[in-house]
């Protein structure tokens, strides 16, 4: 009697699984090898259409496919690949939420790192746009619009109408898209003003009770506010907090683009530092997810055999899972002065990914007389993908959805953990009401 065969399992049964990113293989580049396994890819896709709702990268493709002569991939002009890979901001989503095929699937799809390979090979042609450069290198942009005497010629040049269609025509930035301001006084001065005395902290559920804050190029140059808030809530909650001595951008800005050596330029400049304080005894967060996902995914997929980067990435938090941990062994204060009504709360992309479940939801939800509405959709800011003329009326229409669930609740609040997401939301709801913070609400909550 023959032994019987092995079925062939079909959809992601299992957790999906990542595989470290190849990066520094030189057929990594390769063009030919590289449009194999975008039409292998793609021909799946093709065959299962679930991810056509979740950005413009897959309407781009089934065009692509169902306008080609054959109506299959085999039709489709290589040369067209690449308007799929521009139309994809590596949400994740795909691959977290909607693929069948991820590993361990023997089809072993991983949709958004081919596109960031495309991406990277694509930089390394040479054909990244001038403009996508300039608004990925935050760093640089941040130390200039924040000196004193540019801040508000930048922050005036970003608002005004003419200025706006300027840069439009001139380096290709939505005149609608909103554009984040700059403050010369950034959150690493604010903190530094502090006093400096250290608080006597207590462990629980893994934490250690003492922070290192990464302060993001956003957090630092943009909304320093939120960082401060952080900084109340967490002191009120006999969590230490202190600043690294030095970092740069996490580097998530330039993965977006491809330009890996920039990356591991990023990753040379923070691990080391990180690291250095966690062996120290300190935990880490990060009030941005984006830059959160950076430290506990991309980089460890980049860097698979770099201790330190290990290390980091086990001791890294959001700032919600950070409280709800604490919260476990009851070391969260929950002596709320103001109830925060309803609110609507938006949950990012590179939050979700995370896997660590709803906690900004749950923490906001311990406030008395509070009721979150948790809205699950991307916003389809995603780094810089909005603030760009090509793409910008795609994102407002992936957005849509959130504004019309927002409208439709009439909350107090509207909210949601990347500051960006939160001004793409504002944006579609024609100003009407302003973004606030998950950390600011919960300093309003404490009355601070």
């Amino acid at each position: 009697m023959s032994a019987p065969t092995e079925m062939v399992r079909e959809g992601s049964l299992e957790a999906p699984t990542r595989h470290p990113l190849d990066w520094q293989n030189p057929d990594f580049y390769n063009g030919e090898p590289l449009n194999r396994e975008l039409e292998r890819v793609f021909d799946i896709c093709h065959g299962c259409r679930r991810c056509v709702n979740l950005c413009n990268a897959f309407p781009t493709l089934f065009d692509l496919i169902d306008e080609s002569p054959t109506m299959e991939v085999d039709g489709v002009n290589k040369k067209d690949y690449i308007k799929v890979v521009d139309q994809c901001y590596l949400c994740d989503l795909c691959f977290m939420t909607k693929c069948p095929y991820v590993p361990p699937h023997e089809w072993n799809v991983d949709f958004p790192h081919l596109m960031l390979r495309a991406k990277a090979v694509k930089f390394r042609q040479g054909k990244t746009k001038f403009r996508d450069r300039v608004l990925t290198s935050t760093d640089n942009v941040g130390k200039l619009a924040s000196i004193p005497v540019v801040v508000s010629a930048v922050n005036a040049t970003n608002k005004a109408k003419v200025t706006r269609k300027i840069l439009d025509k001139v380096l290709g930035v939505h005149p609608d898209a909103i554009l984040p301001e700059y403050h010369s006084d950034t959150l690493r001065k604010r903190l530094q003003r502090r006093d400096g005395s250290r608080i006597k902290v207590q462990p629980a559920s893994g934490t250690r009770g003492k922070v290192i804050l990464f302060a993001t190029c956003y957090g630092n140059y943009n909304e320093p506010h939120i960082g401060e808030d952080l900084v109340r809530v967490f002191e009120l909650n006999g969590i230490d907090v202190m600043l690294a001595e030095q970092e740069q951008c996490c580097g998530m800005p330039k993965l977006e683009v491809g330009d890996l050596e920039a990356v591991a330029r990023a990753k040379e400049a923070n691990i080391p530092v990180l690291d250095k304080l966690a062996s120290e005894g300190w935990d880490i967060v990060a009030p941005v997810p984006s830059c959160v996902l950076m430290f506990k995914q991309e980089l460890p997929m980049m860097f698979p055999d770099d201790p330190q980067v290990g290390r980091v990435r086990k001791s890294i938090f959001d700032p919600f899972e950070y409280l709800m941990l604490r919260h476990k062994e009851g070391k969260l204060n929950t002596e709320f002065k103001k109830p925060l009504g309803k609110i609507a709360y938006h949950a990012p992309c590179h939050l979700r990914v995370q896997n660590i479940g709803m906690k900004t939801r749950d923490v906001l939800e311990l406030v008395p007389d509070t009721k979150v509405e948790l809205i699950e959709r991307c916003s389809g800011h995603d780094g810089t993908y909005a603030v760009k003329s090509e793409f910008h009326e795609a994102s407002m229409k992936i957005c849509r959805p959130i504004v019309t669930r927002i409208e439709q609740a009439d909350a107090e609040y509207f909210s949601s953990d990347c500051p960006m997401a939160g001004h793409q939301i504002e944006n579609g709801l024609k100003r009407a009401k302003q973004p606030v913070h998950p950390l600011s609400l919960l300093r309003i909550a404490y009355g601070l």
